[in-house]
């Protein structure tokens, strides 16, 4: 447990963030299909991306890891998977499990893939039957549309697959990754509204960084023909603003100003967008090429559609603690399906701090007051855990459970809280790398 002391001072910092998780883990698989060497530079190092990284190791496709510098050196196989057995244990890391799993379909082998007892309640079925419509042979070991999942890998066939849109966009981020090394071209239709399109758009973007073209018929329909294959190269990951958004969210709580470097208005990254939520609830905001800056004003609630940045609606529950008038986050009901049933968590935390807070099916509402004392519980969740600590940065009596679950993205989350909230960090001098 950790408690959070409120803030010494007014915030005034310039920082980097992490890699970005999503694009690294993307890099990962694309560079381990390509046609050599790949390096992955300013990569995130958290338990998300070693679980990938182990995974492929596993399956015989090397990669180092050069903490030191950011850097992974993976030797891509052509679009071969050289193992033809391994079972494959990657926790709750449900990019690493949506996206190995379609790749292993291009195998010639038996797969299996599992992880922590939250994993095998979170969805993949619609991923399997997209993957089944296009050829593979891949089940849920228990029948239950969850993992652990087999793969008897046989190459995929390709063709045409209808998927639903409404749970998750990384079933067609996987889908997409893998088509280009199916037999004939691939077509993907939309059934209903694809949700958190930004991600696929960081799907295409990056395929197309290493060679592969994607047709995208306005969300409706993806195309990959046949015969495309991905080239090695060197790719530079942009910052993460999934992990940027806290420190947004530090200046809007907290009347102060943070600048995040390495990431600006040119990012594909849908949490990017947060900056201009902060912006309609009073903050100011700034971006160039290659920076965002966010300087906290007099904050009023909002009633705002989060479907495409569902993983920073948590983050924005925190600052709404502390506004003016009432907050409803609407069109997230896939974030029941993460690492934990985040609506209800955000929910059930606010009340533990006196706050009140209805529950709906895609969102939720909050009434602003001050909050009380309490220990947060976190649901083994990083984002719970990393955006309720915020709220202790102006309330007193603040502190999380299981602070050690940020380690899924953000090891060092709460030393670089800790090193913002003391002023420890002058923006002339200093820039707080993290």
């Amino acid at each position: 447990m950790i408690e959070i002391k409120p803030i010494v001072g007014t915030i005034d910092a310039v920082i980097t963030v992490p890699g970005s998780k999503s694009y690294t883990n993307r890099a990962f698989i694309t560079a381990a299909l390509a046609d050599g060497e790949s390096t992955i530079t300013n990569a995130l190092f958290s338990d998300d991306t070693k679980y990938m990284a182990s995974s492929l190791n596993t399956l015989g496709i090397p990669i180092e890891e050069r903490q030191n510098a950011n850097r992974f050196v993976i030797q891509g196989k052509r679009g071969i998977i050289p193992v033809k057995r391994a079972n494959l244990f990657v926790g709750n890391a449900g990019t690493a499990m949506r996206f190995l799993t379609a790749m292993l379909t291009l195998g010639n082998g038996e797969y299996e893939i599992d992880g922590v007892v939250r994993m095998r309640q979170r969805p993949i079925q619609d991923l399997l039957d997209g993957l089944r419509q296009l050829g593979a042979d891949v089940v849920s070991k228990n029948h239950d549309g969850c993992p652990p999942v087999l793969i008897h890998g046989k190459g995929l066939q390709g063709g045409f697959a209808v998927v639903k849109g409404d749970l998750s966009s990384q079933y067609f981020s996987a889908l997409l990754m893998t088509s280009p090394y199916a037999k004939k071209d691939v077509i993907v239709e939309v059934k209903g509204n694809l949700v958190s399109k930004r991600y696929v758009d960081m799907t295409v973007a990056l395929m197309r960084q290493f060679g592969v073209n994607v047709e995208n018929h306005e969300y409706k329909m993806f195309v990959v023909k046949s015969g495309q294959h991905y080239h090695a190269r060197h790719y530079e990951v942009e910052g993460d603003a999934s992990a940027a958004s806290y420190f947004f969210a530090a200046a809007a709580i907290t009347g102060g100003k943070v600048r995040v470097e390495g990431i600006g208005n040119n990012s594909l990254q849908g949490d990017i967008h947060f900056v201009d939520v902060l912006k309609s609830m009073g903050c100011k905001v700034a971006m160039g090429s290659n920076w965002t800056e966010v300087q906290g004003g007099t904050l009023h609630g909002i009633d705002v559609d989060m479907g495409d940045m569902p993983d920073v609606a948590q983050t924005l529950a925190a600052v709404s603690v502390f506004a003016q008038g009432k907050t409803r986050v609407r069109n997230v009901k896939n974030m029941r399906i993460k690492e934990t049933d985040r609506i209800a968590a955000v929910v059930n935390e606010l009340r533990r701090l006196r706050i009140s807070a209805l529950e709906y099916e895609d969102g939720f509402e909050i009434e602003p007051s001050p909050p009380c004392p309490a220990v947060i519980e976190t649901y083994d969740d990083h984002r719970m855990a990393m955006s309720f600590a915020l709220i202790g940065l102006r309330a007193s009596g603040i502190a999380i459970k299981n602070p050690e679950c940020v380690a899924k993205t953000f090891p060092d989350y709460f030393q670089k809280l800790e090193a913002l909230r003391s002023g420890k960090i002058n923006p002339d001098t200093v820039n707080l790398h993290i």
